[in-house]
């Protein structure tokens, strides 16, 4: 494994803790610019978060409606009631955004797809990255002010679904978390910067609870005046 990714996945909990747990869930609270474009405006409420650690498979619920949540993986979304009748779904959701441009529309299974991708891509950042199929290579580090973060590159494996093939992701003296950068091929593939804070420990990992998204030009630099994704955690728990 790579040194620094090793150094990162230590400071975030280690691999030993990692591997005895399934699961995680978490109290999300979300919004921002890209859902208004999409129309699609995300409200203020609270909701239940659900990613497995080791697969990729997320649930998010109220979603819709009170009795409604979603069921994420790479090949298939759905919109279920509670007690498991189906709403709607999707098989290859990834295919739905052939074309797309960032003004395209979304309807509400494609809300769900970049929804489960996303919280699970960041509910198991850092460990990831030494999941099977993943490479990592150490880049040029981000100044940002008076600091220096240290980066890696990722290029995912096919079968995982997120924001981009390659990602680059920036880490402080501590080795935590700083920026997330991305582009978002499910949006028109625009570069994104994405900013996390606050972090926390909970049952030994260790993540951020706030996270902001911004797209950025093509030196990495960010447009801070406009949120494109702003991203609320609390009561996170591993199992």
């Amino acid at each position: 494994m790579n040194e620094l990714l090793t150094e990162v996945i230590e400071a975030h909990g280690g691999n030993a803790r990692w591997r005895r747990l399934t699961q995680a869930r978490a109290t999300l609270v979300s919004g921002g610019h890209l859902f208004a474009v999409k129309g699609l405006p995300q409200d203020p409420a609270p909701r239940e978060m659900t990613v497995l650690l080791h697969e990729e498979h997320a649930s998010v619920r109220p979603f819709g409606s009170p009795d409604q949540k979603t069921d994420f993986t790479p090949g298939r979304v759905s919109i279920d009631k509670l007690d498991g009748r189906l709403v709607a779904e999707r098989e290859d959701p990834r295919s739905s955004f052939s074309g797309h441009t960032l003004e395209t529309p979304w309807d509400a299974l494609d809300r769900a797809y970049f929804n489960g991708y996303a919280l699970w891509t960041y509910l198991t950042t850092p460990f990831l990255l030494a999941m099977p199929g993943f490479t990592v290579t150490e880049i040029e580090p981000w100044r940002e002010g008076d600091q220096l973060w240290r980066g890696l590159r990722a290029t995912f494996p096919p079968e995982i679904a997120s924001h981009s093939t390659h990602q680059d992701f920036y880490f402080g003296s501590d080795r935590l978390l700083r920026r997330h950068d991305y582009h978002v091929d499910v949006a028109g593939g625009f570069a994104a910067a994405q900013y996390v804070y606050d972090c926390v420990e909970a049952d030994g990992i260790v993540l951020p609870t706030k996270r902001r998204a911004y797209r950025c030009d093509a030196d990495g630099h960010p447009t801070l005046d406009e949120v494109m994704v702003s991203i609320d955690l609390s009561a996170v728990h591993f199992s």
